[in-house]
């Protein structure tokens, strides 16, 4: 190369050197959208998590009708308990609502908050809640690693087997009786969107929500149970003392009730109240059918139907209350309706849209009611202190009390509430006795589907026919004892779907979670 070439070629060198490096300087700060949020407020996650943790339309189809509070007849997008059918679109609902939302928005408020705050331990205790749901969903899922994408790295998180995940060192019952016991009512909280910044009621939730994680292993690990029992009943703060402590979502224009917007809205016509429970609350003359139930008479069709506002006309009048059966889909239903003497089968019972699904009325996460219940149990298993009869009168009385907050419609005469408490005593042996709590139980987790379907495996109770629905993708149970995975995990994230799988059992509603075992 000549000694002209050489000094033109290095020029442009040098000059490239000098454009690079000019911008390299302030690259970052000119590059930087300084409007832009870079961080979250934890409060702000945890309510968020809060409100959006409400239930859908689909715990209705599968779980409210395993256990035969209610049903819709119709096929297709709808299909779910009401016709045996595992339909994937439905029983991936909590997965793929809760992992994205609330498991990575508290985990994201538990990374960036201060260990020792309120703040943070509230988010654990809500975490902890939906992991809890999950788990009783589906089994093994991902809990160890969830959320652990950013800053972990872990995109593809295994699947812990659910006995880790209850009693594990960081399971389920340890981080709970921890987060608990970490609050303190004397220290600054955040005004969050379920206690409002009460610290107290926090800890009184949390401890509740341990006494219903212990009461799960009642047939599996009973020494656990008992164990952690002990330590909700003594924890600091102690149980929920009333209704007031009910852990709720409150609803808003801004925050609709998700179960209510769908029966008040397009799929008002598609769902009906089972006709077990409505028999089982007549035959029982429960006041609690009156407050839930509405029947359209002469319904030909979804446009009529139509509620009175006055209460005790025909609509509401508890003997005028007709179930629907299961077994039957939108055009095999008909002849039974018929022969039953009604105009169709829009004309059987639904739950009142005005009270208990309408749009802005709340969502019962955990309640004092389900407490005192789940406390008898655990009294009659000798496991508390405490005397089981009252408790169990306790449990029933809060519920009807409980009904109240779907409005004046729903709400129970004190004097009601008293004579059925007074003629449905607790009974004399301890078999009977764990019955008529878990009946009740059954009774007082209407409108949580979940709940009511995961004391139904636990107990056993109540004693329910099964859907005898011909076409059923059920082979060797029942009922339903699981919800299948999204289909998605086996594309996704495969090594570790098949490893559950291969640990738990098929992915399919037969398999029965570690809790549930047969007896």
């Amino acid at each position: 190369m000549n000694k002209k070439k050489f000094l033109k070629n290095s020029g442009w060198f040098l000059a490239v050197c000098l454009f690079l490096t000019a911008c390299d300087t302030g690259f970052d700060a000119t590059n930087t959208d300084e409007t832009r949020v870079t961080s979250v407020d934890p409060a702000l996650q945890l309510n968020n998590a809060i409100v959006s943790s409400g239930f859908g339309f689909g715990q209705l189809l599968c779980e409210t009708t395993v256990v035969r509070q209610g049903v819709s007849p119709f096929p297709g997008v709808l299909t779910c308990a009401n016709l045996n059918q595992d339909n994937r679109n439905q029983t991936q609902a909590h997965w793929t609502s809760r992992y994205p939302n609330q498991i990575r928005e508290l985990t994201d408020a538990i990374n960036n908050s201060d260990p020792g705050s309120n703040i943070h331990n509230m988010a654990r205790i809500w975490r902890l809640y939906n992991f809890m749901l999950l788990t009783d969903t589906y089994g093994d899922v991902p809990y160890s690693e969830a959320a652990q994408a950013f800053p972990g790295e872990i995109v593809f998180p295994r699947f812990d087997p659910q006995q880790e995940i209850y009693t594990g060192n960081n399971g389920i019952l340890a981080e709970l009786s921890d987060a608990t016991a970490a609050l303190n009512p004397g220290a600054s909280a955040p005004t969050d969107a379920l206690y409002f910044g009460n610290v107290a009621q926090w800890q009184r939730f949390g401890n509740s929500l341990l006494l219903r994680a212990a009461m799960r292993l009642t047939k599996v690990e009973p020494a656990t149970a008992e164990a952690y029992v002990g330590i909700a009943v003594s924890g600091p703060g102690g149980l929920m003392q009333s209704n007031e402590d009910n852990a709720k979502i409150r609803h808003t224009n801004d925050y609709t009730n998700g179960v209510g917007n769908s029966l008040t809205g397009g799929e008002s016509p598609n769902y009906y109240i089972d006709e077990f429970f409505v028999n089982y609350l007549f035959d029982n003359n429960d006041p609690r059918l009156g407050a839930i139930a509405v029947r359209y008479p002469g319904a030909t069709g979804g446009g009529d139907q139509w509620t009175s506002i006055e209460q005790g006309t025909e609509e509401f009048a508890p003997g005028n209350q007709i179930g629907m059966p299961q077994g039957y889909d939108n055009t095999t239903i008909v002849p039974v309706a018929q022969n039953a003497g009604l105009s169709s089968f829009f004309a059987y019972t639904q739950f009142d849209r005005t009270t208990i699904t309408a749009s802005l009325v709340p969502t019962f996460i955990a309640t004092y009611s389900q407490q005192q219940l789940l406390l008898a149990e655990a009294v009659v298993h000798g496991w508390a202190q405490g005397d089981a009869a009252t408790l169990y009168a306790q449990g029933i009385e809060a519920h009807m009390q409980q009904l109240a907050d779907y409005g004046q419609r729903a709400t129970i005469p004190q004097g009601d509430i008293d004579d059925y408490v007074q003629a449905n005593p607790l009974s004399q042996t301890q078999g009977e006795q764990i019955e008529d709590i878990n009946i009740q139980y059954w009774v007082s987790s209407l409108m949580n589907g979940p709940e009511a379907w995961a004391n139904f495996r636990r107990s056993g109770y109540p004693d329910l026919p099964p859907n005898p629905f011909p076409a059923s993708d059920l082979t060797n149970e029942d009922f339903f004892r699981r919800l299948t995975y999204p289909l998605a995990e086996f594309s996704v994230n495969r090594s570790n779907f098949e490893e559950a799988v291969a640990r738990q059992g098929p992915d399919i509603l037969d398999t029965r979670v570690w809790w549930d075992v047969a007896q």
